[in-house]
């Protein structure tokens, strides 16, 4: 195990090197040998697709916009994808109460939705959604769906997203310990804190992933590696 303290920039660099060097889902190098009408054709690689997991407090959108411009500036095409606009509909969301900590653990996300219209086709070239429910409204999102083009990158982040079987080319953990957590959550969102106890304890988030990205104190974190 490896702690080691960078800048802000420093550890977007060393994110966006580990993004960069993922092979394309998809992707046979062996193919597209032979000749003739016999020769075998590769399929339409996918876009890699990267988790970003964390708080709300823990700003894993941040390291998203940060991993958005660094890969467009390598020519990636990248479509940046919040959990939040893939929760389910206040009546089941909320069935439990608007303040509990186990609905919001285990209703809020719709998981589901966030594999058929954005993970799996993204693996296989096709159009994702970038959005599907606006919480505000309480309505789905009339949007279109976004083509990425040749290697193209999806990254989704948002809480809860590790042990959930959502399928990723790479995973990441954006953490704060339980006291930075609770000094950085807003008081009306203090009821969300024993779903990320729960989270800590029943899915060891840190263990899963190969990069854990140490956010006590956001300008001064730290990147742990196996």
């Amino acid at each position: 195990m490896s702690i080691a303290p960078l800048t802000p920039d420093a550890l977007l660099d060393r994110l966006t090197e580990a993004v960069h060097a993922l092979p394309l889902p998809g992707h046979d190098e062996h193919a597209d040998r032979g000749s003739g009408d016999g020769a075998q054709r590769s399929p339409t690689p996918g876009a890699v697709r990267v988790l970003l997991d964390g708080a709300a407090a823990a700003r894993p959108d941040r390291w998203a916009d940060g991993l958005v411009d660094r890969l467009q500036r390598l020519s990636r095409p990248v479509l940046r994808v919040s959990a939040w606009d893939f929760l389910r509909p206040a009546s089941v969301r909320l069935e439990r109460g608007r303040t509990d900590p186990d609905a919001f653990y285990d209703d809020w996300l719709d998981a589901g939705a966030l594999v058929r219209e954005v993970l799996a086709p993204a693996a296989v070239g096709k159009p994702v959604l970038p959005r599907l429910w606006d919480v505000a409204t309480d309505r789905a999102v009339r949007a279109e769906r976004v083509p990425l083009g040749p290697g193209g990158v999806v990254l989704v982040d948002g809480p809860l997203l590790l042990g959930r079987g959502l399928p990723a080319e790479l995973e990441v953990h954006v953490a704060m310990s339980a006291a930075a957590l609770a000094r950085r959550t807003p008081d009306d969102e203090a009821w969300t804190l024993p779903a990320y106890d729960r989270y800590d304890e029943e899915v060891a988030p840190q263990d899963l992933v190969p990069f854990v990205v140490l956010a006590d104190h956001p300008d001064r974190p730290a990147l742990k590696t196996p």
